[in-house]
């Protein structure tokens, strides 16, 4: 009889999660795409253009034990469509290595490093232009 209940509660609790995962999905479409008929609709009008770089975020990090300081950084300067690059500088004592990723989408089309990553939403959400890099402070 306990098993049964339990079954049963946890059936309808995994039902009920479901269900509110399907609606926060459902209005997260509907933002998006609100979002999108805003964009698409300032253009119309020329207030905007959506391939001019409008999002840009450095997060600064020690990618190298032996520099401290936060001297490496990656840099996101992304469009309206999610489109760009992430230049990324390692800095060490005796060397600098400088990459550059595309970004399509809001994705790398490269895969990216936490730091970049961290760059490119932080430039999505608008919270540049220096955000502090929460990545490189798991390592």
């Amino acid at each position: 009889m306990l098993v049964t209940t339990w079954v049963i509660v946890g059936v309808v609790a995994g039902v009920s999660g479901v269900l509110i995962g399907h609606l926060a999905l459902r209005q997260a479409k509907a933002t998006v795409e609100d979002c999108q008929r805003l964009l698409s609709r300032q253009i119309s009008e020329g207030r905007g253009d959506l391939k001019a770089v409008r999002d840009v975020a450095v997060c600064q990090y020690d990618a190298l034990s032996e520099m401290t300081g936060r001297m490496s950084f990656s840099v996101a300067m992304i469009n309206g469509l999610g489109d760009g690059i992430v230049l990324t500088s390692i800095n060490g004592r005796s060397e600098t290595r400088t990459y550059v990723r595309t970004v399509v989408g809001g994705k790398g089309q490269q895969p990216l490093s936490p730091e970049e990553e961290e760059a490119v939403r932080a430039a999505r959400l608008g919270h540049g232009p220096v955000v502090t890099c929460r990545a490189s402070e798991l390592l």
